[in-house]
């Protein structure tokens, strides 16, 4: 059987992780899109294992968590309407925890916008979490059970709730593709004694845009979507472990997990792709 070169595997990923899609990875790197999809599941397998096996013992002072929308197969109200049955079809949510002091992630869940996937996401939150921190999230209210259950009383916890109106001057197109006028916020504790001028979700927000830049999936308003669950779990973990691990951040001029004092050097595309040997 023959086996790629581990080059043209890090030609792949570079391509991938940059925010190319399978067949566009598949048409530059000449290879079939089944190879380029089986390199994606080896190696997102590999950094979901590394991920879980790394990140953890964290001395976070700053968390923000939130969640960002992006569908499988079909959006939601398609799925009725399709004759072939796919598993995970419809809406799909990423939670997504961010330290706002070293911008890692700590933790991702992919699910549906409930409570059970809010407890799950938390609990998961907590284990790596060594100390107590200051929480924010949105006003979301699936956190306000979610949160205590899984950290109890040993938490600073704050939802920032924003205030939507309608865009200032559009027409009818330009509010179905734009957000929202943020009109104002209310920042409201829920736990602990948390300070309030460190109440945010900016990080958590800015990374949501990150994650859109970086995996095509994940680009609104295109045809490009993920076709199965499995393939869009693979591709959020081979993200975050480059986001986290081999991508120098700008304003720390490290990447995030050296700034969490996890790593010494960068990971590079290679390391990564190794993973899954």
């Amino acid at each position: 059987m023959n086996k790629l070169p581990i080059a043209k595997k890090v030609q792949i990923i570079s391509m991938l992780v940059e925010g190319m899609s399978l067949r566009a990875a598949s048409r530059i790197s000449g290879c079939s899109i089944n190879t380029v999809t089986k390199l994606l599941v080896d190696t997102g397998k590999a950094c979901q294992n590394f991920h879980d096996e790394t990140v953890h013992g964290l001395n976070s002072k700053r968390i923000e968590a939130d969640e960002i929308w992006s569908f499988v197969y079909s959006k939601q109200r398609n799925v009725e309407k399709n004759v072939v049955e796919v598993e995970g079809a419809g809406d799909v949510w990423t939670w997504t925890a961010i330290d706002a002091d070293s911008k890692m992630i700590v933790s991702w869940f992919v699910g549906d916008r409930d409570a059970q996937s809010a407890y799950t996401f938390m609990s998961d939150v907590k284990s790596r979490l060594n100390n107590r921190v200051q929480l924010t999230t949105d006003g979301h209210k699936a956190y306000l059970n979610a949160v205590p259950d899984a950290f109890g009383s040993k938490i600073d916890y704050a939802m920032l709730i924003k205030i939507y109106g309608e865009p200032t001057g559009a027409n009818a197109s330009e509010r179905k593709y734009s957000p929202g006028d943020c009109t104002g916020f209310e920042k409201k504790r829920i736990l602990g004694k948390p300070e309030a001028d460190l109440v945010s979700t900016s990080y958590v927000e800015r990374q949501n845009l990150t994650m859109r830049m970086h995996m095509r999936r994940f680009t609104r308003l295109t045809n490009a979507f993920s076709k199965k669950m499995e393939n869009h779990c693979y591709a959020i973990a081979l993200h975050f472990v480059y986001y986290n691990f081999g991508k120098i951040h700008k304003t720390l001029r490290v990447t995030p997990a050296m700034e969490a004092k996890l790593t010494k050097d960068v990971m590079t595309i290679e390391d990564i792709v190794r993973l899954a040997d």
